[in-house]
């Protein structure tokens, strides 16, 4: 296997980092690759410990690491193979429609991860879920969610909309704030536009829509914090 720079088209990705790489070995280990490591990296005894006991192949590559990595910390990566999944209908999901940024994505599962809720559908043909940044901005907890992509929303709803699931669009120009005793049932979902445009206006009628109250100096939230409001909302109470 020729290890290459990432491209979106590869079938395998990069987990960069010792850290990020062993939740990709915890977690996940039948995707996994091959581990490379930095001659200099300090905690190998772990890591040989991690790999032997689930018959990963290890190799020490600096020159190799410093090829796949545009970051000078780096010790580990991890080579896996991408992987698909499918939500978990019964369970509350984010739904994220057209992300762009690859950080924020990394970052977004992360929280999701923390806040509990661990099926993020994605809609349209945004940021690659498999970018090693976003695998790196979600600090292993990519390997922890269960994400499925939709080329439309109604796609999504033909597949996981019920009776049972309640559906909030957040969107600036709704009429309704989201408050910290928000009413929901088990079974719902947080829907949110990219960092640009937001959602269109067809969302309005797909499910209840909720805004964040915010001062009139701001035009916006950063996504990645709105999705963190909203889902810490939704999850204690």
């Amino acid at each position: 296997m020729e290890i290459k720079p990432y491209k979106r088209d590869f079938e395998y990705s990069y987990a960069l980092g010792a850290f990020v790489t062993f939740e990709l070995i915890d977690a996940v280990p039948e995707y996994v690759e091959k581990v490379l490591v930095h001659s200099t990296f300090t905690d190998k005894e772990k890591l040989m410990r991690m790999c032997a006991g689930r018959r990963i192949p290890v190799e020490t590559n600096d020159r190799l690491i410093a090829k796949l990595s545009d970051k000078e910390n780096v010790f580990v990566i991890g080579v896996f193979k991408k992987f698909t999944n499918m939500l978990d209908g019964t369970r509350p999901h984010l739904v994220l429609d057209n992300p762009s940024n690859m950080g924020n994505l990394g970052t977004i599962m992360r929280t999701s991860c923390g806040m509990g809720i661990f099926d993020v559908a994605i809609v349209g043909n945004g940021a690659d879920i498999f970018n090693p940044k976003t695998v790196r901005a979600s600090m292993g907890s990519f390997f922890r969610i269960r994400c499925e992509h939709f080329d439309s929303f109604d796609e999504y709803l033909d597949v996981y909309g019920s009776e049972e699931r309640a559906v909030f669009p957040f969107m600036l120009d709704s009429a309704k704030y989201l408050t910290p005793g928000q009413e929901h049932g088990p079974i719902y979902s947080l829907v949110f536009g990219n960092e640009a445009t937001g959602l269109d206006a067809s969302y309005a009628s797909k499910g209840t829509p909720l805004k964040i109250a915010q001062t009139e100096y701001v035009d916006s939230l950063n996504l990645t914090i709105a999705v963190g409001i909203a889902e810490y909302v939704f999850t204690k109470t």
